[in-house]
């Protein structure tokens, strides 16, 4: 059994998901949520019949601060926290990932993700590419998922991939969207790793944002289309001289008549947009263009 629990991430349902994975020793937890949503993580423990003492592990995909905000808030309750062996050491010392986000987020970064501080290094657990982690009966599969972020996992159990970032952003059932924010969006490792995707036994995805699908080929096919087309768009902005700044209008729109092509509006498309802000896709795919393909510009 595993279980989604919602963040309700600043008072919004289905934007960001942890999974509670229990096992014979207590529950094991798949992401750790944003440090401003652990009441809400906590609270779906609860619900559950577990307390904050009961968790075990935290499996990490990522450190960005909506899948890793929180870990250090579990890892002072008791918890061992698995993560990539390029994640380890920005969370065992903040303060680089700290400033990073804060360029991007500046005076709302308490706001959106709340307090960050260091996972007690003991309490901090390195996985390799391909380690197997045994917990309480069950065991845990690294795999590296380069393309979002170079300190990307994806964790495998059973019928199950937790997908963090790499397989996309899904709402409710809604359409497929690669989040491409910067420093780390590499069109060719995305597309490996989807390719390690669709190789893997396990065929239910379980998207941070958000929630589990089990139309796993179908997923990715859109997924790996949707960062064709948009990684084309913004080269093609690009080589018209367009700034950043004055693709990110042009790109909004362009998302928004996705979204309203699969029959979405309104609150549905804020959802989305708080999930996967268009803007800092631009971004990310600017400097992916930039940095790795000076030459198609």
């Amino acid at each position: 059994m595993i279980h989604v629990l919602d963040t309700r991430w600043r008072g919004r349902e289905g934007v960001i998901a942890v999974f509670a994975v229990p096992h014979e020793a207590g529950v094991a937890l798949v992401e750790s949520g944003p440090e401003s949503a652990f009441g809400g993580v906590v609270a779906g423990l609860g619900a559950l019949g577990y307390a904050l003492a009961d968790v075990t592990d935290v499996f990490l995909t990522h450190i960005h601060l909506d899948h890793a905000g929180a870990a250090w808030r579990f890892a002072e309750a008791g918890a061992r926290v698995h993560v990539h062996p390029r994640g380890a050491r920005h969370l065992a010392d903040p303060t680089r990932l700290v400033e990073s986000a804060r360029r991007i987020y500046g005076d709302r970064m308490e706001e959106l993700w709340g307090e960050l501080r260091p996972v007690p290094k003991e309490r901090l657990k390195v996985a390799e590419d391909g380690e197997r982690v045994a917990v309480g009966g069950r065991v845990f599969t690294a795999h590296a998922t380069p393309g979002h972020a170079v300190h990307h996992h994806v964790w495998a159990l059973e019928d199950a991939l937790f997908t963090g970032d790499v397989a996309g952003v899904r709402l409710s059932g809604g359409p497929v969207l690669p989040p491409c924010p910067p420093p780390d969006i590499q069109l060719e490792d995305w597309r490996g790793s989807i390719a390690q995707l669709r190789a893997l036994p396990a065929k239910t995805l379980y998207l941070t944002h958000s929630g589990a699908y089990r139309d796993k080929e179908r997923t990715l096919d859109a997924l790996e289309a949707r960062l064709s087309d948009w990684g084309a768009w913004v080269r093609a902005r690009l080589r018209e001289g367009l700034s950043p700044e004055a693709m990110v209008p042009l790109f909004e729109a362009k998302v928004r008549a996705e979204l309203a092509a699969a029959g979405l509006e309104g609150e549905a498309v804020a959802r989305y947009e708080a999930a996967n802000p268009s803007a800092y896709s631009v971004y990310g795919l600017v400097r992916y263009w930039q940095k790795h393909h000076p030459e198609a510009l």
